[in-house]
């Protein structure tokens, strides 16, 4: 009679010093309470001057990182896990910095085949140097519109602004300077927006259900995120066999083109004809009470403890 392998000892990492420190420590909760309730042993910390010397005196089995923002996506933590020999859930560093910064992530996607919207990257430096006004003249006349303007490394559609004319275009580039000083300016997609949460617990990358996305607002802001009612989900979307099949090919290639595992989420817009858009691939999608990864794994009749708790075990084994 085999007995079964004892249960890993989690430490999740939540918090932080970012700007999504407190959605943050929403999801690094929800993890820990979705892992407790299966009886895994479960310690929650924040990365701080006593993170180093606590995971030396009292080394976890495997470290989640719920980290959201820079300090838990920019892959300088998942390099300093990777070189004390700590199994951690996620993408490793290299792959984290790529999916992390979102024009390098679209250079991947376009190379690896996959459509994603027309862009034009513009640090604040060059903004200024270039002559403001010079600047946003000649992007009218080469983007069409409407575009989106986004800091070019961040997440919660924090900074993020939809430009319907060119007028609103040097505020939208402010308030993403407000967050990076790179901003990204892409043509907007009309069509469906849509997520697709990929895990993979060692047996290969597969899709979970896909969540089809309508912001009450039209558009999907932090406050439509993260504020029950605030947004309509649909959970499988409702799209075509065909478009769907589509999407999640796309998305399934972007997780593997950036070199992501365990956990991520791809978002997209289906447009009229069918065509998925890659805009952003999260290598740490959140996880509180009203995401999408969640609810897509309950929409596949799973349980969240046991699906957290297999991307740990798989963690613990590639290490």
């Amino acid at each position: 009679m085999t007995t079964a392998p004892p249960l890993p000892r989690v430490l999740v990492l939540a918090g932080g010093i970012s700007h999504e420190r407190d959605v943050s420590l929403r999801s690094g909760a929800r993890v820990a309470d979705a892992l407790r309730s299966i009886g895994v042993e479960v310690a929650e910390a924040e990365p701080d001057s006593r993170l180093l010397a606590s995971l030396i005196a009292d080394r976890p089995d495997v470290i989640w990182p719920a980290l959201h923002g820079a300090s838990g996506e920019d892959g300088a933590l998942r390099d300093i896990l990777s070189l004390a020999g700590i199994p951690f859930v996620g993408a490793l560093g290299g792959a984290t910095r790529l999916a992390w910064d979102k024009p390098v992530a679209k250079t991947l996607i376009a190379r690896a085949g996959i459509a994603t919207p027309l862009s034009v990257t513009l640090p604040r430096e060059t903004f200024r140097e270039l002559d403001a006004n010079s600047v946003i003249r000649y992007l009218g006349d080469h983007l069409a519109l409407p575009l989106v303007v986004k800091p070019a490394r961040g997440g919660s559609a924090m900074g993020v602004t939809m430009v319907d004319d060119l007028d609103q275009l040097p505020r939208a580039l402010v308030d993403a300077y407000t967050y990076c000083d790179v901003a990204l300016i892409e043509q907007r997609i009309v069509g469906t927006e849509i997520a697709v949460p990929i895990i993979d617990d060692g047996s290969g990358p597969i899709a979970l259900p896909v969540i089809e996305i309508i912001p009450v607002s039209g558009v999907y802001s932090f406050e439509a995120r993260y504020n029950a009612g605030e947004t309509d989900f649909f959970c499988p979307a409702r799209l075509s066999e065909t478009h769907e099949a589509a999407a999640i090919d796309a998305a399934l290639r972007a997780h593997e083109a950036l070199g992501l595992r365990h956990i991520s989420r791809v978002d997209l817009i289906v447009d009229g004809a069918g065509v998925p858009w890659f805009l952003e691939a999260n290598v740490l999608p959140g996880l509180t009470e009203t995401s999408l990864v969640p609810l897509s794994v309950r929409a596949a009749g799973r349980s969240l403890g046991e699906t957290y708790l297999q991307l740990a075990l798989a963690a613990q084994r590639e290490f």
